[in-house]
């Protein structure tokens, strides 16, 4: 029987995995979205950044007793078991991921039309680091139904992003 700190923990990363997919392919799937779709998106984006800091708080609060030095040398140890470097500097990757995914919130709610005209480049950057911190965190270092949500997520959005650029729009116009 999984104990509930444990569950809570995994439910709140899914549904941040869930919620960033969504909001990103809503983006992603629509030729030209409007503001209210956009709106939709947005709240689906805010809830999933909503959902990854509850897992942050639920990962220090029921495995870490809210210690940065033991979330670190746990880090390190899984890392040394999969790649053989020990390091825990994939802990600030994730505190940068936490970081980012607020500031892009905060970005779209404060300043909607600015958020909209950010360069592609931008985008592209935000979208490529997230797919690879959620690539890392499930397909990597993940086992079992993260592992599978991690592949049907990365892949799902990879088709979407094809699509988008086979009709000839830029895909990170269309996630803004």
């Amino acid at each position: 029987m999984t104990a509930p700190g444990e569950l809570l923990t995994r439910l709140t990363v899914w549904a941040a995995l869930c919620a960033y997919g969504l909001g990103a392919g809503m983006m992603l799937a629509r030729r030209n979205p409007d503001a209210e779709w956009r709106a939709v998106a947005r709240a689906v984006w805010t809830a999933g950044c909503a959902f990854f800091l509850a897992h942050v708080v639920c990962a220090f609060q029921f495995y870490h007793h809210w210690s940065h030095t033991e979330a670190y040398l746990e880090t390190a140890e899984r890392a040394a078991k999969l790649t053989g470097w020990h390091s825990g500097s994939g802990l600030y990757l994730n505190y940068l991921f936490a970081a980012i995914w607020v500031a892009d919130t905060l970005w779209q709610w404060i300043a909607p039309r600015g958020c909209e005209r950010r360069p592609a480049w931008v985008v592209n950057a935000l979208h490529t680091f997230f797919l690879f911190m959620i690539f890392n965190g499930t397909v990597v270092f993940g086992h079992g139904f993260a592992r599978w949500l991690g592949v049907v997520l990365c892949a799902g959005l990879g088709v979407l992003w094809i699509r988008k650029s086979a009709r000839g729009i830029a895909p990170a116009a269309a996630i803004r």
